[in-house]
């Protein structure tokens, strides 16, 4: 049993705290939402005071947070309290650039700093099927493989910090482009009075298939837009991807084009929903 704080208890945080506790790990939370605490302690976890109290206690820290300046705040306020000879597990989906400088500075420290994206949704995560992305040494990595193998099926080492994050944004493109190609035809087969089940289901059996279809399609076809990943944190993804590109000096005209669609759901009031819900901008004016 290893003691692990996990910092940031939404969706994905508290999947991944879920699954450290089953394994049987000693979990030691903390999130601003008190409802969130409380769901942590219900399933057994211990709840802490403060992320700073996390950081001052535990010797591997798993972040899972909205975003890289939340990220550098939570880093920032507990500077005091890093040590050598800990570990601190980035999940959050934020800029590659922040996770090099950040991983810089807790090398300052004798801190290890593992930029850990994750490709998968809370209830794949939950189910143990996420994916996990590592920008870290080779020795950060392998200190820490076992571990996020408990929330990952597959634990892939993907270069040095930063690349974990750059690794993400180009996965969440392509998935990103997938739920909104598939609302797009949705809306197309509803406009031409097609049957929505026998459309899906017809997109599913050829080559316009991908995975996209099984996790979403449903979401769609019912309207259940319960959170698994919301809207606007994608819409946050996109953003980023578009000024990852532009530092290059490249260009994705799609992933604007995605932007623009993801920009028109949350200003009709869908951002705090499901990503799937991108189908309810072809609803707007």
């Amino acid at each position: 049993m290893r003691e692990v704080g996990v910092i940031g208890l939404g969706l994905l945080g508290s999947a991944i705290a879920e699954r450290l506790l089953t394994a049987g790990h000693l979990v030691v939370g903390f999130d601003v939402s008190e409802s969130r605490r409380a769901a942590l302690q219900h399933l057994g976890g211990e709840v802490a005071a403060s992320s700073a109290a996390i950081i001052t206690r535990c010797s591997v820290v798993l972040l899972s947070l909205p975003d890289s300046k939340i990220v550098a705040e939570v880093v920032n306020s507990s500077a005091e309290s890093l040590r050598p000879g800990m570990w601190i597990i980035d999940t959050s989906t934020g800029d590659p650039d922040h996770a090099v400088s950040l991983s810089d500075r807790l090398q300052g420290h004798g801190v290890e700093y593992l930029d850990a994206t994750v490709l998968g949704s809370s209830v794949q995560t939950r189910d143990g099927q996420a994916v996990v992305m590592v920008g870290a040494s080779q020795q950060a990595f392998e200190a820490c493989r076992e571990l996020m193998g408990c929330f990952a099926h597959k634990v892939l080492h993907v270069g040095p910090p930063g690349n974990g994050s750059r690794m993400k944004l180009v996965v969440n493109l392509v998935l990103g482009l997938n739920r909104a190609a598939l609302a797009e035809g949705l809306a197309l087969a509803r406009l031409l009075k097609l049957d929505g089940t026998t459309t899906l289901a017809i997109l599913k059996a050829g080559a316009a298939y991908s995975a996209i279809m099984d996790t979403k399609g449903e979401k769609m076809l019912t309207g259940d837009f319960s959170p698994q990943a919301r809207l606007s944190q994608h819409l946050k993804d996109v953003r980023l991807i578009l000024e990852a590109a532009a530092r290059t000096g490249g260009t994705l005209t799609l992933s604007d084009a995605h932007r623009k669609l993801l920009e028109k759901a949350e200003a009709a009031g869908y951002g705090e929903l499901d990503n799937s819900a991108i189908l309810k901008a072809y609803d707007a004016p």
